[in-house]
């Protein structure tokens, strides 16, 4: 296992490495300037940006003067908002982002655990059948179609009940997270409920269950402890990845619904071309993409000994 957690481990470290140092040349080779043209910066922020990133400097000793900033978790400043630093930019705005995220990753969870039950246990009938028609629905249309909607049927339902039953856009309140929740959750919902209904299709016919009905336990018993505890490892396998995308993946949702969320500045950075910003949060989102699989990595790993040892043997 400790050999298993130290590759896992190194692993993370070289995917991190990439991620900056790929963003750090992409951002240079990318046409433009914002510290001149119509945007330009003052001379007192200019003259402060040219000593702190040594931007007269070549590139590789810039790139250095990078990573050392980057490895004392020196995000650096905003070159287009005066005397903002990048990491209080992600530490005030990626809450937003990560709440409304961990509400979303919440609904598609239960979603998909209530839908994948109810068409396993109507399989081949109608509940089955409108479930994946559904399913095939959200995987397939783009997330802003399904957020334009969604305000479209609150506006509706405002009117209808002549009051504000749900904010249309903004944040501040509980109120103003379900709807966007919602949408940002929904494709989410359908991956895992396809994924779910396959997987407890599979395990129904397995011999382990056979045996447990043979012995009369009860159907509901057979369900909960050994087809859905089973069923749940391959969504456990995928958590990774599904909880960063899920929690950084709202750029459109924070855009349609007005959500100050650190997707939303991202978007703003780039058409600022403000360099430092977008270095930033693409390293911080790459790194929390490495951190979270990894841990749901080392987990999926001690739940199911199996992938441990075929990994470590790879």
């Amino acid at each position: 296992m400790k050999r298993y957690i130290i590759q896992r481990l190194l692993y993370a470290f070289i995917t991190i490495w990439f991620v900056a140092t790929a963003t750090f040349f992409a951002m240079h080779w990318v046409p433009g300037d914002p510290l001149s043209g119509e945007k330009a910066v003052s001379p007192e922020i200019f003259a402060n940006l040219q000593a702190h990133y040594g931007l007269d400097k070549p590139l590789l000793e810039q790139y250095f003067i990078y990573m050392g900033n980057l490895l004392r978790g020196d995000l650096g400043v905003s070159f287009t908002q005066q005397n903002r630093l990048v990491n209080d930019i992600i530490g005030e705005h990626f809450v937003i982002s990560a709440t409304m995220g961990i509400v979303a990753l919440f609904m598609a969870f239960f979603g998909a655990l209530i839908f994948a039950t109810i068409a396993t246990v109507y399989r081949g009938r109608l509940p089955d059948r409108l479930t994946m028609v559904a399913v095939l629905i959200s995987v397939s249309v783009p997330g802003f179609v399904f957020a334009a909607l969604a305000q479209l049927a609150i506006v509706q339902i405002n009117q209808w009940r002549g009051e504000q039953w749900l904010p249309v856009a903004g944040w501040g309140t509980l109120a103003h997270v379900w709807a966007p929740a919602l949408m940002l959750g929904l494709g989410t919902m359908a991956y895992l409920t396809r994924l779910m209904r396959g997987s407890l299709i599979d395990i129904d016919s397995q011999p382990y269950l056979l045996a447990a009905r043979a012995r009369g336990l009860p159907p509901w018993r057979c369900f909960v402890r050994y087809q859905l505890r089973n069923a749940l490892l391959p969504a456990l396998s995928v958590m990774g990845p599904t909880i960063t995308s899920i929690t950084t993946g709202g750029f459109v949702v924070e855009q349609v619904f007005a959500i100050p969320g650190l997707g939303r500045y991202f978007i703003q950075a780039v058409a600022q071309l403000d360099y430092t910003v977008i270095m930033g949060t693409t390293v911080f989102y790459g790194a929390f993409l490495v951190l979270v699989v990894l841990v749901f990595d080392l987990l999926y790993g001690w739940a199911d000994p199996r992938i441990r040892v075929s990994r470590a043997l790879a």
